[in-house]
This record gives C-alpha cells, structure tokens and sequence, in this order.
C-alpha cells in the first residue's frame, strides 16, 4: 500500500494562489470524506497551512492513479494552475517529505516548529475520523520522532525561527521601538497569539483582541492582559492603535482600503503596521498604497527570513542524511507488510 503526497506551498505557489486551495479547519473531517470516496484513498490527511496544501493518501492500487485522483480531487472547481505549481510524490520521496515537512526543513522559515504542531493537528482530525489506516499511522508517527531529533541532534533551529519572531523583526524595522506601542490581533488563532506575546516581550505596551466569538476575544485578551474589542467595533479603538495581526479564518477581505482611508487620515500621519497572517488573506492588499501604511503578507515575511537561512543552512545537508536513513528503515520495516513495497525497494535501488 503506496504512500503518495500531492500538493503547492510557498515555493511553488503565491499566497494569491495558495489561498484558493485552503481548506478551512471546519471543514477538514467534510474534505478529507469526499478524497477517499472520489480519489479511492483508504488511507488520507489533509494539510491545509498559509504555507501549503498537502494531501497525503495511501492505497491498494497504483501511486500514479492515486497521484492523479488526488489532483483531479484538488482541482475541482478551480482552473488549472501554471506548471510547477503543484508537486507529486510516490515512495520512498512521499515519506521524506513528510519528514522534511515536519522538521521544518521545506517551510519558508527554515527550521520553524509551528509546522509540527500544525501536521499533528491534522493527523489528529484524521484519526479521529478514521481516515488513516497502519500506513499513515507508522509514517506520521515516525515523522513526529524524526523532527524531534532533527531538534536535539543539529542546529537547524538557529535564529530566528517562527512567524512570530520575524513579525518582530519586521516591527523593530518599522518603529525606532516598541515601547509603549499598541497591539491588536484580529482573530483569536494560534499564530496571531504568538506573534502579540512575542511583541509584548519586545516591548510593546498593550494588546487588543478582536473576534467573532467575544467569548475567545475575552480569554485570549485575558490570557495577554490586554482588552476585547467587539469584532464588529474594532475601528472605535483605532486611534490607539500601531500594529495590526490578522489572522482569521473569514473567506473575504476584514480591512480594505475603503474602510482604512478614512480612519487613517485621523492618525495624522503615525505609521500603521498591518501584518496579515491569514490565508485566505484578511487585508486588501491596495491599503499598502495609503500613506504611513504598511502592509506585509505571509510571503512578504520570506525576505527577512532569508536573512536567517545563512545560519542554517550548513546544517541542511546533516538534516536530509538523517531524514533519507529515517524513511529507509521506515519502509523497510514495512516492506512485508499487506500492499507489497516491491516498489520502495526498486526505488532503493533493488534492496
């Protein structure tokens, strides 16, 4: 039984493209139904990122079949994108990517954890809904051990190595110093949580949060010690405001340049930070065009984490030997196993 990964992510794809393919967090247990009952997969998680979307799967029958379900499942609904723009992998390449995807090797930010908890949690929806079998069991699992010891046995991690730091590295780039700066998070996720604790541990001073659910609004706001803002009422308190985060899950724009011009021109002229983290995007990206405006996007974070990638990058090399030897002996393991692995052995060069 094949192991097979079909996706795009930052390298292949712009954040313009990459959010026509996300799949909201709700509706995963929906999607991941309609891949193994149109693409034939007994075995499927689904991976959906501001970086990616990555569908692994495996099966009884033939990888390239499979591969070419998983694309037509893909692509429903959706013109057919530039060339390059989506990757295929069958073993033994499907398994080492799912390691590098999990050490932080193939995410924008060499080296970032945040992907690790983002892939647990898709595995998890999977296994909850019965959707992986003992292929994707042993694969995630040993994927989970590798990128742990990817962690304690190379310097990978280096620098600065999450969406989070290089947001304040952006910030301290913006403004002289966060001191005494405010901060409001639009959203209640996870990233946008760390991106606000990162700020305030620089330096800036309070924190607003706005939600849809007030009740998230207030226990996050609590947890930092800043304020709730009603979601619909979060433009009462702009005049406070110097940084933006957005990051939430809406399908449609949460600040155009129609709503913005006007509040901006009370400003007098004091910058505006605005990082939207979110993809699908929360921001129209014309407000980049407003004065004293400054808007930055996931991709837009890639140029200073290239800054980081220098320091890193001599432990690539040491990072893929240990990932390749770990998806060896993961297939070897299993080659006995139902759903012969006469292929992973010729692609081992006939072992």
């Amino acid at each position: 039984m094949p192991i097979v990964c079909l996706g795009l992510n930052h390298r292949t794809a712009p954040v313009e493209v990459r959010e026509r393919f996300a799949i909201a967090d709700k509706t995963l247990p929906e999607a991941l139904a309609r891949l193994c009952a149109d693409a034939g997969a007994q075995e499927a998680v689904i991976l959906s990122t501001c970086n990616r979307v990555e569908l692994y799967a495996a099966t009884t029958g033939d990888s390239a079949a499979l591969l070419a379900a998983l694309r037509r499942f893909l692509l429903a609904d959706q013109p057919e994108p530039a060339d390059g723009v989506l990757y295929a992998h069958a073993e033994p390449q499907s398994v080492q990517h799912l390691f590098k995807v999990a050490s932080g090797l193939d995410s924008m930010i060499l080296g970032e954890t945040e992907i690790l908890g983002q892939l647990k949690s898709a595995y998890e929806v999977a296994l909850q809904h019965k959707r992986t079998g003992p292929r994707l069991n042993r694969a995630f699992q040993r994927a989970f051990n590798v990128a742990k010891l990817i962690r304690t046995d190379t310097n990978i991690q280096r620098g600065s190595v999450s969406v989070a730091s290089v947001a304040v590295e952006l910030a301290e780039k913006i403004f002289d110093s966060l001191n005494g700066r405010t901060v409001m998070v639009i959203g209640a996720g996870d990233t946008g949580e760390k991106t606000a604790r990162a700020l305030l541990s620089r330096g800036a001073q309070s924190v607003l949060v706005s939600n849809r659910s007030h009740e998230r609004a207030e226990a996050l706001a609590q947890e930092l010690g800043g304020r709730a803002v009603q979601f619909d009422a979060w433009e009462e308190t702009f005049s406070q405001i110097d940084i933006i985060i957005s990051s939430t899950s809406a399908p449609h724009y949460v600040i155009d340049r129609k709503k913005l011009e006007p509040l901006q021109r009370r400003r007098h002229r004091r910058p505006l930070l605005l990082i939207d983290i979110a993809v699908p995007r929360d921001i129209e990206p014309e407000v980049n065009y407003l004065e004293d405006v400054y808007l930055y996007n996931i991709d837009d974070l890639h140029a200073i984490a290239d800054d980081y990638l220098r320091l890193r990058q001599e432990e690539v090399a040491k990072c893929e030997a240990i990932i390749a030897g770990k998806a060896r002996e993961m297939l070897e393991s299993l080659r006995d196993a139902p759903g012969s692995m006469g292929a992973a052995r010729l692609a081992f060069g006939g072992e």
